[in-house]
């Protein structure tokens, strides 16, 4: 009799990776592991020094990755007893753009005495926006220059992108960017310590570094038009083989198979990211769904058989996500960074004492309270920018607003404006979408904030007029993960042959759905007409007051 077979998944998040083991019969998941970065988000100084960084910078060290996999995996495998004969694949997926410069055998430069204390030497996490010049510097040269590749990206390149991210190194540290042999992404950079293959993964490749199946890359005169020095940056420090999602990148090595416990060979499946790879683990693999990853920041997912240009949209790529469609990408880049903002600097203590007292968290507190709150009731409407702006504007220099603030104003009722606020992003994502011409019939919602914040689904539902249904996976961007695992083993080997068949047997939703209150709906009509008066008022004037303030606050700092 066959034994059991078994998949291995890995999300490296933010500020830690989850590993889940799971089985392949039907996607249980058997045991998760979770290993905290020792260093988690670097943005005052580096580690060790005290070289500070400024505003907008964020970075990781590589080492905190390569801890993950000695630490979760061997974890999984004695959580459960599972024998590592019995694991068939593995597979990760990365938050992104996130990426770093190595030397030609992928080396960090950053692990390397002399260049440990450069900043550029180290991992730019997706969060960095100190590279929003460059990014301006892009757009405004693709738009003179009617590169047919922009409106792909909804007219604007992203700060947190390869390319803005390369070409800051290139401007700040030219030194740095010389000794880089190669610039990668950390979703392929930890592949390749796995197997010791280098591959580039067509999601990141497609979303982040303005790559097309049928394009390509941008051309070498547009990157020289930018810089002379960057005119080979993709044949010198990257790679124009770009491999698809959903193969298998290599095995493991003898080497790194000893250090996490799996066997010599066991298939890896080529790199994802974080938000794309939970779609099929979402249950959805056609149009319709719109998938929505809850958690620091939110991303929204839409497959489609259509072809159109979206406003703000962070791009689409072809078999981006599931194969055969074009996956289109949208997102909000603060919303549970926000909350917890909010809980660290404007909750009074009351509200933990009596968190305290209960034995609950403080949001528990103040869902509690603001759950007994009536849309419109505070007299309160905010913009969602504590992180900039991702879509549709596309902004990193925007901020955070709070109107209607009186002396009766109380904490709950900023809280619940805050959870309405990402709402109404949300809305504006959704009418983007459906004013280009693409369907979008529910929202299936998986993360952290599903499960944490039945109040913030229910506003979701209410404010988008959509029924929005929840992921089985409290870790789907893991359990995703796993079942790209299972395909890069291949049915042969006990796995799957497509995405498409591993989500039939491995995906699974919960039986709860948040259904809109038509009540909520009509009033929340009427918020979101002001929201959007707000938004464009505070977020389409590149001289707004929010833009002087920054630029003022960066002169006197």
């Amino acid at each position: 009799m066959a034994s059991t077979r078994y998949v291995i998944g890995i999300d490296f998040g933010t500020l830690s990776a989850r590993a889940v083991l799971v089985r392949v019969s039907d996607g249980a998941e058997i045991a998760s592991a979770v290993s905290e970065y020792s260093h988690g988000v670097i943005d005052e100084r580096l580690p060790d020094t005290h070289i500070p960084l400024e505003v907008d910078w964020a970075l990781q060290d590589p080492d905190d990755y390569v801890r993950a996999l000695e630490q979760t995996i061997p974890a999984v495998l004695a959580q459960s007893g599972v024998s590592a004969d019995d694991v068939i694949g593995l597979g990760i997926d990365f938050t992104a753009c996130t990426m770093m410069p190595t030397k030609r055998d992928g080396t960090p430069l950053c692990r390397l005495p002399e260049w440990r204390a450069n900043p550029h030497a180290w991992v730019k996490l997706w969060k960095h926006h100190a590279a929003q010049p460059e990014a301006d510097r892009i757009n405004a040269l693709a738009r003179e220059r009617g590169e047919p590749w922009l409106p792909r990206y909804g007219g604007k390149i992203s700060s947190e992108w390869f390319f803005s991210k390369a070409l800051q190194i290139l401007d700040e540290a030219p030194e740095v960017y010389a000794a880089a042999d190669r610039l990668i992404e950390a979703a392929d950079w930890i592949v390749w310590q796995l197997t010791g293959v280098e591959t580039r993964n067509s999601c990141t490749a497609g979303y982040k570094a303005i790559w097309s199946k049928r394009d390509g890359f941008p051309s070498n005169d547009f990157f020289r038009a930018l810089d002379a020095r960057f005119e080979r940056v993709v044949d010198e420090k990257m790679s124009r083989l770009i491999t698809p999602i959903g193969t298998r990148a290599g095995g493991l090595t003898p080497d790194m198979a000893q250090r996490i416990g799996l066997r010599p060979g066991t298939p890896v499946a080529v790199a994802n990211v974080d938000a794309h790879v939970a779609v099929p683990a979402c249950t959805v693999t056609r149009p319709g769904s719109l998938v929505s990853i809850m958690g620091t920041s939110t991303c929204d997912m839409l497959l489609s058989d259509k072809e159109v240009m979206i406003e703000g949209m962070c791009g689409y790529t072809q078999d981006g996500i599931v194969p055969g469609y074009l996956g289109y990408e949208a997102g909000q880049s603060c919303v549970g960074d926000g909350f917890a903002w909010f809980i660290e600097n404007a909750v009074t203590p009351p509200y933990f004492d009596e968190a305290k007292a209960r034995g609950v968290s403080v949001h528990q507190v103040l869902e509690s309270y603001a759950a007994q709150l009536k849309p419109g009731q505070s007299g309160l409407l905010a913009l969602d920018w504590w992180n900039g702006n991702r879509s549709i504007l596309v902004d990193a220099d925007l901020s955070a607003v709070m109107v209607g603030i009186t002396l009766a104003t109380t904490v709950p009722e900023m809280y619940r404006a805050w959870l309405e606020a990402t709402a109404f992003g949300r809305r504006v994502i959704i009418e983007s979408f459906i004013k280009g011409g693409l369907e979008v019939n529910e929202i299936i919602a998986c993360g952290g904030l599903p499960e944490k914040n039945k109040l913030l689904m229910q506003i979701y539902a209410d404010v988008t007029g959509l029924p929005i249904k929840v992921s089985a996976s409290a870790q789907a961007s893991a359990l995703g993960s796993a079942m790209f695992g299972a395909v890069a083993a291949g049915a042969a080997a006990g796995g799957y042959d497509t995405i498409e068949e591993a989500a039939r047997h491995m995906a699974h939703l919960k039986d709860e759905v948040f259904v809109p209150s038509p009540d909520n709906k009509a009033i929340y009509d009427v918020l979101y007409a002001e929201y959007v008066r707000l938004h464009d008022y505070f977020g389409r004037d590149q001289d707004s007051v929010i833009k002087r303030l920054k630029r003022l606050k960066l002169q006197v700092a």
